[in-house]
Formats: C-alpha cells, sequence, structure tokens
C-alpha cells in the first residue's frame, strides 16, 4: 500500500463537495483555521453551490473532485460533508494523475465511495472528521482535528479507549479498511465493492433501523466479506431506530450474531463515525489491535 506524503507547513490542500450541500458558515472557520497553522488551502469552484439537496450539479461536483485528484502539487484532497450523491459520478472518476502523485483523501459517511475505490488502488487514505467539524460551539479546535493532524502529519498513532463485554478477545495485525455499512453494503457486486480478505473491517452507521444493520451484516456474510477478516472494529452506531414490533437484540448483538462463528477479534465502541467525537484511522495503513473485554487498544 502507497502512504501519500506526510503534510508539513506550506502543504496544499484541496476542500471539495462531492455530495451534500452545505453553508459558507460550515466551512469558512475550518479553512482559517489551517490557514493558521501555516497549510494553503484551495476551496474547489462549486463547494458552496446547491442543486436540490446536492453541492452543485453532478457535473460541477465531479469537477472539482476531479480537478484536485489530477493537482500534482496538492498534498490533501479533503472532503466537506458527506450527506449523498458521490455516487452519481463515481465511474466517470480518473485515477491517472492521481495514481502519479499520490494524496490523502480525507472523509466519511457518502466518502466511503472514494475510500474504497482508492484502497483498490492500493493508495491509503484517512476516514476522518471533515471542516463543519474542526471547532466546537465555542469555536475551540477539538481532538477530531487534532486526532486527523497527527495521522496527516506521519506520526504513530496509539489509541486506547473502553469498549464492551461483548468484545471477542484477541489480537491482529493488518490493514484497515471499511467505513460506513450502508455505503459497504451498497457497492457489493461492483467493481467497486470492499476488499476484506486478511485485513481489519472497520464499521460504522447512523440513523439506521436495527433490522436493517441485521440485513446488511449479513448481505456482508453472504457475499464473502465477514469470513475472512484479520479482526472487525466498530465504530459509532449513532441514533439507531426500532419499530413498534421490537426486533430483540441489540445493535452489537446482532453484529455478533453475524459473525458468531469466526475466530477473529472483535471490538465495540471506537470513536469514529457520526458522533460528536470522531478520531481519524488512515484506511490501508497496517494496524496492530488488541481486544479485552472491556477495552481495546488500536497503534497505528
Amino acid at each position: 500500500m502507497i502512504v501519500p506524503p506526510p503534510i508539513k507547513s506550506g502543504s496544499k490542500i484541496r476542500i471539495v463537495s462531492p455530495a451534500g450541500k452545505l453553508k459558507t458558515e460550515h466551512v469558512m472557520p475550518a479553512v482559517n483555521c489551517l490557514l493558521g497553522k501555516g497549510y494553503r488551502v484551495v476551496l474547489g469552484a462549486h463547494v458552496f453551490a446547491q442543486y436540490y439537496q446536492f453541492a452543485g450539479t453532478d457535473k460541477q461536483r465531479w469537477e472539482d473532485l476531479q480537478i484536485a485528484l489530477d493537482d500534482p502539487e496538492c498534498d490533501v484532497i479533503m472532503c466537506s460533508r458527506g450527506g449523498y450523491g458521490t455516487v452519481r459520478f463515481l465511474y466517470k472518476l480518473d485515477f491517472s494523475e492521481f495514481k502519479k502523485h499520490p494524496k490523502w483523501l480525507v472523509g466519511y459517511s457518502d466518502i466511503t465511495m472514494l475510500h474504497l475505490q482508492i484502497n483498490k488502488l492500493g493508495i491509503a487514505s484517512i476516514h476522518g472528521t471533515m471542516p463543519p467539524f474542526f471547532l466546537d460551539e465555542n469555536g475551540v479546535e477539538n481532538n477530531n482535528l487534532e486526532s486527523l493532524l497527527k495521522v496527516l502529519s506521519g506520526n504513530d498513532v496509539f489509541q486506547s479507549f473502553e469498549s464492551s463485554y461483548k468484545n471477542k478477545v484477541g489480537e491482529a495485525k493488518s490493514e484497515i479498511v471499511g467505513g460506513n455499512l450502508s455505503i459497504i453494503c451498497s457497492l457489493l457486486g461492483t467493481k467497486y465493492e470492499i476488499e476484506s480478505k486478511g485485513k481489519i473491517l472497520f464499521l460504522e452507521e447512523v440513523d439506521e433501523y436495527l433490522y436493517h444493520i441485521d440485513r446488511m451484516m449479513h448481505q456482508l456474510k453472504f457475499a464473502g466479506k465477514l469470513e475472512l477478516l484479520a479482526g472487525l472494529v466498530l465504530g459509532d452506531f449513532t441514533e439507531m431506530k426500532d419499530n413498534e414490533s421490537p426486533f430483540g437484540k441489540t445493535v452489537h448483538e446482532i453484529i455478533l450474531d453475524s459473525v458468531s462463528e469466526y475466530n477473529y477479534p472483535v471490538c465495540f465502541g471506537f470513536p469514529a463515525g457520526h458522533d460528536k467525537k470522531n478520531l481519524a484511522l488512515p484506511f490501508g495503513k497496517s494496524v496492530e489491535m488488541s481486544v479485552s473485554k472491556e477495552k481495546a487498544t488500536l497503534k497505528i
């Protein structure tokens, strides 16, 4: 796996909006923060465009992202937000120049579409926070930004976190891949589907019914994506919903059921996804995973 070069003062960051629309005030405080740290920041021409729920038309969003992919001086492509829309032009993206000049891509949620494609090219990327979530409500830099910049700068990362008694104890060392569960499942059976064999899989989700989680985990299982993992890391499963007639299991129980016959370690509660704390994970880089019943550690 090719790991893009670490960033430093003067590195060029391009911000693009490949999916949902957003307002200027959601991004500009983050831009000023990055400029204050000595980075060069360039906004895509259509970052604040609006076309129904999207940040501009498919053509506008594709053009901004393609320019960023092609730019040999760009060090980081930072997606402004998730939402929905990247899939509408995924097939049009040309990665030929990107492969000549690999750079970090940062984002989560809908941006999982791009992580899967870039990791298939043998290039690492970062599942991490995006500009609207760099600062807290008082305008102070938060742990999310600190974590992201640490990974972008090439520093080793050691995360130890309280986990769940439902963990499956064990250790693993492999590349980590994954992202949003719904997005991963939506690409199964296509040329963009996830390659998980022998790897540590990370999953997160937001605003889904429990029975949808159950169905998607079975879909991954039937597609052969769970059987040969090195390990499984679960991030935030935020705002899960149940029907009037209860499903009868928690989200943790649903996930454990789907991997019950496998022997690799499983840990819950890594602080990444659609909650307030969203720490950076460099997809494609090697991770050492150690899981006990009450806590887990990831060394990157």
